[in-house]
This record gives C-alpha cells, structure tokens and sequence, in this order.
C-alpha cells in the first residue's frame, strides 16, 4: 500500500490504490534507511546516494518485472539485485504496484524521448513517416522488455497507465507531431487526405509490436526463423513500404 503523511509529525498512514510515483514537495527522511557501506580497508563508510539508489531500484525492478510480471515479481529480489535495504524501496515508491507504475513510466518515457531526437518535424513529409516508422521497428527489435512489459500491463487492464499523471500527457506531443506532419503531405500532395494521425500511429506501432511480440509462434507456424537478422530486415522493409503505400494518394 502507498504511504501518505499525515497532520501529525512522522505519522504515516496507509493509502489505497493509487498508483503515483511523483513525490511531493515534502519527503521522509531517508537517513536511518540509508544505509553505510562496510569497508574492509578501514576507510570511513559514505552513505549511499539516493539518486542512485532510485536508480538502481527501478533498473531492478525492471529486470524482475520483464522475467516474472508483476504478480510473480518479489520485492526481497528487487532489493537484493539493487543491492539495497528493502526498506528504501517502501520509502521511494510505497508499494510494489507503485514501483511497477513507474517502471512503465521510464519505459514510456524513453520510447517518446527516442523519437524527439528524430525532428521528424524538420523533414520532409515522407522522410519523416519513414523515420518514424523505422525508429518505432528498431526501438522494440532493442528492448523486448517494453513488449514483456506492456503485455503484461494488458493482462492488468492498464490500471497502472490508467493511474498515470504523466504517460498521457508524453503522448499528446506526438499526435499533434504526426498530424501536423499528414497535413504537409497533403498539402505537398504526397499523402491522401482523411489518414487519422492516432490509427496511424497505433498501425504503426502494431505492425512491429505483433511481429515482436508472437515471433516464437509465428516462426513454429511457418517453419522458418523469424528472429534472424535477415527476418528483421525484411519485415522491417515490408512494415515500411507497407504503411507508406497506405498513405499515398
């Protein structure tokens, strides 16, 4: 269960189901939690950074949601592979369903961070769709947690990215990027008129998470090994060439 302040000084009580990483302004004292590191050498201990610290919880946390999903997922594992007192993971993120909330923010997050730094917007119209298209094929081919992840977020009914104060605002820019970029295609009388930017998008993005996401199944089916590079490649032109001849006058 997350944990709430309350009036009284240092008195926390429990919260139910509500799923949100961002602290507020006032935070807990992490000192007794905050453990010193022995040193064999007779150096003096330093305390632990709590960036850090947070960093490695939720780089652990990643790892062990990817393997066992949430409902398999144990706090004691997240902790020993962070390397850290389990009690700093009650202090930073409340409860293991908060944890896990934030861990599908980073990875939301970082997805739409990738396709900033394309500047589709500085493209040309067919330039920048292929970009996309490509980047979106490339980023899942290097991170299969993301589809372990979101499979298992869908198992959940999306309660945790429906609880999010943040994934919807991260996608918000990129509607508007990708309609902005359909409207110069037409007016340059290189897209048709009337392609919706978000079905655009989630084509987009299913194309490639279907082929990633059922590659085991789909290569049983039809005998062939479809995670080979040489498979990638080509499903990586045909996923191109695929949504770009849909979008043409």
């Amino acid at each position: 269960m997350p944990l709430v302040r309350t009036g009284a000084p240092g008195l926390v009580v429990a919260r139910s189901q509500v799923y949100q990483c961002n602290k507020g302004p006032i935070e807990l004292s992490t000192v007794w939690l905050e453990m010193l590191k022995p040193r064999t050498n007779g150096a003096r201990p330093q305390r632990r950074n709590p960036v850090n610290t947070r960093k490695k919880l939720l780089t652990a946390a990643r790892r062990e949601f990817a393997k066992s999903g949430l409902a398999g997922a144990r706090v004691d594992e997240i902790a020993a592979r962070a390397g850290v007192n389990k009690q700093l993971l009650y202090h930073y993120f409340g409860d293991k369903d908060t944890l896990y909330l934030a861990v599908l923010e980073w990875v939301y997050e970082e997805i739409r961070s990738h396709e900033r730094k394309l500047n589709l917007e500085g493209l040309p119209p067919e330039q920048a769709i292929k970009k996309l298209i490509e980047s979106s094929f490339d980023h899942l081919a290097l991170h299969p947690d993301f589809i372990v992840l979101l499979n298992d977020e869908n198992r959940n009914r999306a309660r945790h990215v429906r609880a999010s104060l943040r994934i919807e605002d991260m996608h918000s820019p990129l509607v508007s990027m990708v309609s902005t970029i359909l409207k110069q295609g037409v007016r340059a009388g290189t897209f048709r008129k009337g392609v919706n930017p978000v079905h655009l998008y989630i084509s987009i993005a299913g194309l490639s998470y279907f082929f990633f996401s059922n590659t085991p199944t789909l290569s049983a089916i039809f005998g062939r090994d479809l995670s080979s590079a040489t498979a990638k490649r080509a499903r990586r032109r045909h996923v191109v060439d695929l949504v770009m001849q849909a979008l043409r006058p």
